[in-house]
């Protein structure tokens, strides 16, 4: 049994593989952006806690990682919460802030698994002006890089980011084409699996999968690491 922390996880993807990880009997902490949001998840899973806080204000991202800190040691720790919008500030904040701030703020877990996408690949990436110019695509991207920083910096840890495929949740919409189950069960299993030469891979329905080269440009890692930290005030 693991103890899993899940962002953004009262719906979409992240509810389904809590759901299964309660079934495969793990202990799991919900995440919601509000009471509203906790007390509807209540209704639907059966969970003892459910830390809440809004990922676009950093603030509220500092009290999260407070709460899961009180909670004591987790084995693994899915940044799945994100958003698709328009507002390039706000999905820089949720998309890429958010999991920086909590992975800086958040006692190590054995394993952390992020949420990306296929779209990085190719995205655009100003380095220097991110919080004006982060697109989703360009969001994922900056996931795929900081896992590999992590992967580096962090040899205990077992560092993976996730590409979900286009899914049929609220975000992907009706239209998606992918499997939803698939959408979910590599988180499932990158969960507690325990082999360390995962650390900084890339997958799509529990394989390795292709991911822009520019991930893996060690100097890139650095330079962004080094922007979160200006913008937040906190270093990893």
């Amino acid at each position: 049994m693991a103890k899993i922390f899940i962002t953004g996880s009262t719906d979409g993807l992240g509810f389904l593989a809590a759901k299964r990880l309660l079934a495969d009997e793990n202990e799991i902490v919900l995440h919601a952006r509000n009471e509203q949001r906790a007390t509807d998840v209540r209704q639907k899973l059966n969970v003892k806690d459910i830390v809440i806080g809004d990922l676009g204000k950093q603030s509220e991202v500092e009290s999260i990682a407070k709460q899961v800190n009180a909670l004591g040691q987790f084995d693994t720790i899915i940044y799945n919460a994100g958003i698709y919008t328009s507002n390039r500030e706000l999905t820089f904040k949720v998309n890429d802030v958010a999991p920086y701030l909590l992975t800086a703020l958040i006692n190590k877990p054995k394993r952390s698994i992020y949420v990306s996408s296929g779209m990085h690949i190719n995205a655009k990436l100003d380095i220097n002006n991110l919080a004006k110019t982060t697109d989703y695509s360009s969001s994922k991207l900056q996931i795929v890089l900081l896992v590999k920083a992590l992967a580096k910096r962090y040899p205990k840890m077992i560092s993976t980011a996730v590409d979900p495929g286009w899914v049929p949740t609220k975000m992907g919409g009706q239209m998606a084409t992918d499997d939803l189950t698939a959408g979910y069960m590599t988180q499932v299993k990158l969960a507690t699996s325990d082999d360390k030469s995962l650390s900084g891979g890339y997958f799509h329905h529990q394989k390795p999968s292709c991911y822009d080269k520019r991930a893996d440009d060690e100097e890139l890692q650095d330079d962004y690491l080094e922007q979160l930290a200006k913008i937040t005030g906190i270093t990893i």
